[in-house]
C-alpha cells in the first residue's frame, strides 16, 4: 500500500514505523531511492517522519497512560521500569538511541514518562534518527546506488 505513495508513503511509513507498526523504515527508504528519488530528499523525509513518530511515542509516555502504552505499543510496565534505570543515567541523551529496533519505542516512551525535557529529547532523537538514515544514504552513494544484498 505505502509503496504506491512514493515520497508521501516514505514519510507516512517512517512515521508509523517509529510508533505502532513494527517494520523497518529503511526498506521504504531504499525502495524510494531505487525508484530514482533523490537520496537526500528521501533521507530528509524518512528522518522527519521517524522523528515525529518518536515524539508521538514520547508524548504518549508524557501522558502516562499505561493502558494506552500497553495497547498501542505492546510494551509492559515492567519493561518500562527496567528502561528507567538507563534513561535516569543518561537523561535526554538516551533519545539518540531511540531509533534502535525493539528498545527504541521503549526509550522514547520512558523519556516521556520520566518527564525528561521535551526539547532535549526531541533533539537527541532527531539526531539519532537522521544519522541512521544518512548512513544508509552515504552507503548507497558509496556503492554507486547498487544494492549490496
Amino acid at each position: 500500500m505505502l509503496e504506491n505513495l512514493g515520497l508521501l508513503g516514505l514519510f507516512i511509513g517512517s512515521f508509523l514505523a517509529s510508533t505502532v507498526l513494527p517494520f523497518p523504515s529503511e526498506a521504504l527508504l531504499l525502495g524510494n531511492i531505487a525508484l530514482g528519488n533523490n537520496i537526500w530528499l528521501c533521507v530528509f523525509l524518512a528522518g522527519l517522519g521517524n522523528s515525529l513518530g518518536g515524539m508521538t511515542s514520547f508524548g504518549l509516555g508524557w501522558l502516562g497512560k499505561m493502558e494506552w502504552i500497553e495497547k498501542l505499543f505492546k510494551v509492559k510496565k515492567e519493561t518500562i521500569d527496567r528502561m528507567q534505570k538507563t534513561v535516569n543515567r543518561y537523561k535526554a541523551i538516551a533519545g539518540f538511541f531511540a531509533w534502535l529496533p525493539i528498545i527504541g519505542d521503549v526509550i522514547a516512551i520512558t523519556l516521556g514518562l520520566m518527564k525528561i525535557s521535551p526539547l532535549k529529547s526531541c533533539l537527541y532523537m532527531t539526531i539519532g534518527r537522521f544519522t541512521r538514515f544518512a548512513v544508509v544514504g552515504i552507503l548507497l552513494q558509496f556503492f554507486d546506488g547498487r544494492f549490496i544484498f
